[in-house]
């Protein structure tokens, strides 16, 4: 299994970047996968909207929304979402998150 350093500790993560552990997530962790998992050097209003947006619904109903739920919730266009999140809403967007691999990402 695969991990990373954050404050001092090893955090797990599964061969494909995703936290082993959600409850660990923090805005900061979701900082430093951006930079190392990602690729983003930062993260801006719109990326922040969304994934707080995630965050609050894999809480609530424990799984990630869907693609145009996102969009319409967030007001962001799906073209943004992709440009925002290269690896795509399932993929990086989750896993900034915090969430587990979605079911059906590949």
């Amino acid at each position: 299994m695969a991990s990373i350093e954050f404050n001092g500790k090893t955090v797990e993560l599964n061969p494909e970047g995703f936290l082993a552990d959600p409850s660990i997530w923090t805005e900061e962790l979701a900082l430093l996968l951006a930079r190392q998992e990602e690729g983003l050097e930062s993260l801006g209003d719109q990326h922040w909207t969304v994934i707080r947006f995630i965050r609050e619904h894999w809480l609530e109903h424990d799984s990630a929304p869907m693609v145009r739920s996102i969009c319409k919730t967030a007001g962001i266009p799906l073209k943004t979402v992709y440009e925002l999140f290269p690896s795509g809403p399932a993929k990086g967007a989750c896993k900034l998150a915090g969430l587990p691999k979605p079911d059906g990402c590949v």
